[in-house]
Protein backbone atom coordinates (compact mmCIF):
# COMPACT_ATOMS: atom_id res chain seq x y z
CA UNK A 1 0.00 0.00 0.00
CA UNK A 2 1.03 3.35 -1.00
CA UNK A 3 -0.58 6.80 0.71
CA UNK A 4 -0.62 9.57 -1.86
CA UNK A 5 -1.36 13.50 -0.65
CA UNK A 6 -3.73 15.56 -1.73
CA UNK A 7 -2.47 17.46 -4.11
CA UNK A 8 0.15 14.56 -5.59
CA UNK A 9 -0.66 13.67 -9.45
CA UNK A 10 -1.76 10.29 -10.33
CA UNK A 11 -1.84 8.56 -13.12
CA UNK A 12 -3.97 6.09 -13.74
CA UNK A 13 -5.79 4.21 -16.71
CA UNK A 14 -9.40 4.02 -17.85
CA UNK A 15 -11.34 0.97 -19.24
CA UNK A 16 -13.61 1.05 -21.79
CA UNK A 17 -16.04 -2.06 -22.07
CA UNK A 18 -18.75 -3.08 -24.14
CA UNK A 19 -21.58 -6.26 -24.20
CA UNK A 20 -23.05 -6.53 -27.14
CA UNK A 21 -25.07 -9.43 -26.52
CA UNK A 22 -28.06 -9.56 -23.76
CA UNK A 23 -26.41 -11.63 -20.69
CA UNK A 24 -28.00 -14.97 -20.76
CA UNK A 25 -27.85 -15.20 -17.14
CA UNK A 26 -31.39 -14.41 -15.77
CA UNK A 27 -32.44 -11.48 -14.23
CA UNK A 28 -31.67 -11.75 -10.20
CA UNK A 29 -33.76 -12.11 -7.28
CA UNK A 30 -32.93 -9.61 -4.39
CA UNK A 31 -30.37 -11.04 -1.85
CA UNK A 32 -32.78 -12.42 0.87
CA UNK A 33 -33.31 -10.43 4.61
CA UNK A 34 -31.61 -7.15 2.80
CA UNK A 35 -34.74 -5.14 2.70
CA UNK A 36 -34.31 -3.76 -0.50
CA UNK A 37 -36.12 -1.04 -3.06
CA UNK A 38 -34.76 -0.11 -6.37
CA UNK A 39 -36.51 3.29 -7.16
CA UNK A 40 -36.41 5.13 -10.39
CA UNK A 41 -35.86 8.86 -10.18
CA UNK A 42 -38.25 11.17 -12.10
CA UNK A 43 -36.94 14.63 -12.65
CA UNK A 44 -34.43 14.18 -10.03
CA UNK A 45 -32.79 17.47 -8.87
CA UNK A 46 -28.85 17.78 -9.53
CA UNK A 47 -28.27 17.87 -5.81
CA UNK A 48 -29.73 14.41 -5.22
CA UNK A 49 -27.68 12.54 -7.96
CA UNK A 50 -24.42 14.26 -6.53
CA UNK A 51 -25.37 13.39 -3.24
CA UNK A 52 -25.21 9.94 -4.77
CA UNK A 53 -22.27 11.17 -6.78
CA UNK A 54 -19.89 11.90 -3.63
CA UNK A 55 -21.09 9.29 -1.47
CA UNK A 56 -20.13 6.28 -3.79
CA UNK A 57 -17.33 7.74 -4.90
CA UNK A 58 -15.73 10.44 -3.01
CA UNK A 59 -13.20 8.73 -1.89
CA UNK A 60 -12.54 7.49 -5.63
CA UNK A 61 -11.38 10.82 -6.86
CA UNK A 62 -15.13 10.80 -8.33
CA UNK A 63 -14.82 14.95 -9.30
CA UNK A 64 -15.40 15.98 -12.25
CA UNK A 65 -18.91 16.81 -11.77
CA UNK A 66 -17.98 19.45 -9.20
CA UNK A 67 -16.04 21.00 -11.82
CA UNK A 68 -18.21 21.45 -14.55
CA UNK A 69 -21.02 24.14 -14.88
CA UNK A 70 -24.39 23.91 -12.98
CA UNK A 71 -26.53 24.00 -16.36
CA UNK A 72 -24.83 21.03 -17.78
CA UNK A 73 -25.30 18.64 -14.81
CA UNK A 74 -28.78 19.97 -15.00
CA UNK A 75 -29.23 19.06 -18.50
CA UNK A 76 -27.65 16.07 -17.79
CA UNK A 77 -29.79 14.56 -15.03
CA UNK A 78 -33.02 15.81 -16.53
CA UNK A 79 -32.53 14.73 -19.88
CA UNK A 80 -35.27 11.69 -20.41
CA UNK A 81 -33.01 9.51 -21.76
CA UNK A 82 -30.87 9.75 -18.73
CA UNK A 83 -32.09 7.46 -15.91
CA UNK A 84 -30.96 7.06 -12.00
CA UNK A 85 -31.96 4.83 -9.96
CA UNK A 86 -31.52 4.77 -6.39
CA UNK A 87 -30.90 0.81 -4.44
CA UNK A 88 -32.22 1.60 -1.09
CA UNK A 89 -31.61 -0.82 1.65
CA UNK A 90 -33.38 -0.24 5.43
CA UNK A 91 -34.53 3.60 4.59
CA UNK A 92 -30.86 5.10 3.25
CA UNK A 93 -29.70 4.84 -0.10
CA UNK A 94 -27.16 2.00 -0.39
CA UNK A 95 -25.85 2.14 -3.82
CA UNK A 96 -27.05 3.72 -7.52
CA UNK A 97 -26.43 3.49 -11.10
CA UNK A 98 -27.50 5.91 -14.09
CA UNK A 99 -28.60 4.35 -17.38
CA UNK A 100 -27.84 6.76 -20.69
CA UNK A 101 -29.16 6.12 -23.78
CA UNK A 102 -29.02 9.32 -25.77
CA UNK A 103 -26.78 7.70 -28.31
CA UNK A 104 -28.94 5.56 -30.72
CA UNK A 105 -28.82 1.91 -30.07
CA UNK A 106 -26.40 2.02 -26.88
CA UNK A 107 -27.08 1.80 -23.27
CA UNK A 108 -24.16 3.28 -21.19
CA UNK A 109 -24.00 2.43 -17.81
CA UNK A 110 -22.77 5.76 -16.66
CA UNK A 111 -22.54 5.55 -13.14
CA UNK A 112 -22.61 2.14 -11.03
CA UNK A 113 -21.78 1.67 -7.15
CA UNK A 114 -22.27 1.32 -3.29
CA UNK A 115 -21.87 3.67 -0.83
CA UNK A 116 -18.86 2.55 1.65
CA UNK A 117 -21.32 1.67 4.17
CA UNK A 118 -23.01 -1.23 1.52
CA UNK A 119 -19.91 -2.74 0.30
CA UNK A 120 -19.60 -6.49 1.40
CA UNK A 121 -23.12 -6.95 1.92
CA UNK A 122 -23.13 -8.95 -1.16
CA UNK A 123 -25.40 -6.49 -2.66
CA UNK A 124 -22.44 -5.50 -5.74
CA UNK A 125 -23.48 -8.30 -8.02
CA UNK A 126 -27.59 -8.02 -7.73
CA UNK A 127 -27.36 -4.20 -8.45
CA UNK A 128 -24.94 -4.82 -11.24
CA UNK A 129 -26.87 -7.67 -12.90
CA UNK A 130 -30.12 -5.81 -12.20
CA UNK A 131 -28.45 -2.65 -13.66
CA UNK A 132 -27.67 -4.80 -16.96
CA UNK A 133 -30.79 -6.33 -17.22
CA UNK A 134 -32.76 -2.89 -17.02
CA UNK A 135 -30.09 -1.48 -20.10
CA UNK A 136 -31.19 -4.08 -22.40
CA UNK A 137 -34.59 -3.60 -21.28
CA UNK A 138 -34.53 -0.16 -22.73
CA UNK A 139 -36.17 0.35 -26.49
CA UNK A 140 -34.06 0.01 -29.32
CA UNK A 141 -30.75 -1.36 -27.21
CA UNK A 142 -27.91 -2.92 -29.55
CA UNK A 143 -24.79 -2.61 -27.43
CA UNK A 144 -24.48 -1.52 -24.02
CA UNK A 145 -20.93 0.20 -22.32
CA UNK A 146 -19.22 1.04 -19.21
CA UNK A 147 -16.05 2.55 -18.19
CA UNK A 148 -13.60 2.32 -14.81
CA UNK A 149 -10.51 2.81 -14.31
CA UNK A 150 -7.47 2.11 -11.71
CA UNK A 151 -9.11 4.53 -9.17
CA UNK A 152 -12.16 2.75 -8.83
CA UNK A 153 -12.77 -0.01 -6.25
CA UNK A 154 -10.17 -2.85 -7.60
CA UNK A 155 -13.01 -5.45 -7.69
CA UNK A 156 -14.98 -3.12 -10.62
CA UNK A 157 -12.98 -3.96 -13.62
CA UNK A 158 -13.69 -7.81 -12.54
CA UNK A 159 -16.95 -7.53 -11.97
CA UNK A 160 -17.79 -5.79 -14.99
CA UNK A 161 -15.97 -8.41 -16.99
CA UNK A 162 -17.64 -11.62 -15.12
CA UNK A 163 -21.00 -10.26 -16.19
CA UNK A 164 -19.83 -9.76 -19.47
CA UNK A 165 -18.72 -6.72 -20.75
CA UNK A 166 -15.57 -6.85 -22.58
CA UNK A 167 -12.68 -4.16 -22.63
CA UNK A 168 -12.48 -2.59 -25.85
CA UNK A 169 -9.98 0.30 -25.30
CA UNK A 170 -7.92 2.09 -23.17
CA UNK A 171 -6.48 5.27 -21.81
CA UNK A 172 -4.09 7.10 -19.54
CA UNK A 173 -4.72 9.72 -17.87
CA UNK A 174 -3.53 11.86 -15.08
CA UNK A 175 -5.34 14.15 -12.05
CA UNK A 176 -4.05 15.58 -9.35
CA UNK A 177 -6.26 14.41 -5.96
CA UNK A 178 -8.35 16.19 -4.42
CA UNK A 179 -8.15 14.08 -0.74
CA UNK A 180 -5.49 11.77 0.98
CA UNK A 181 -5.46 8.26 -0.94
CA UNK A 182 -4.27 5.22 -0.29
CA UNK A 183 -3.57 2.73 -2.99
CA UNK A 184 -2.10 -0.99 -3.88
CA UNK A 185 1.00 -1.33 -4.99
CA UNK A 186 -0.30 -2.94 -8.08
CA UNK A 187 -3.57 -1.48 -9.27
CA UNK A 188 -5.65 -3.66 -11.14
CA UNK A 189 -4.80 -5.34 -14.71
CA UNK A 190 -5.03 -2.89 -17.66
CA UNK A 191 -4.95 -4.64 -21.02
CA UNK A 192 -1.56 -4.29 -22.06
CA UNK A 193 0.13 -6.10 -19.36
Amino acid sequence: MTELKAGARIDYTVTYLEMTDRPSVARPHAPLNQNLLLIAAENPPPWYFLSLYDAVGGELEWTDWHQRPAEELAAFVSDPDVTLFTLMRTGWPAGFFMLDTREAGVCDLAYFGLVPEAVGLRLGSYLLQTAVHTGWDQPGVQRMTVNTCTLDHPRALPLYQKMGFSPVRQERQSRILTRDRITPVAPHETLDQ
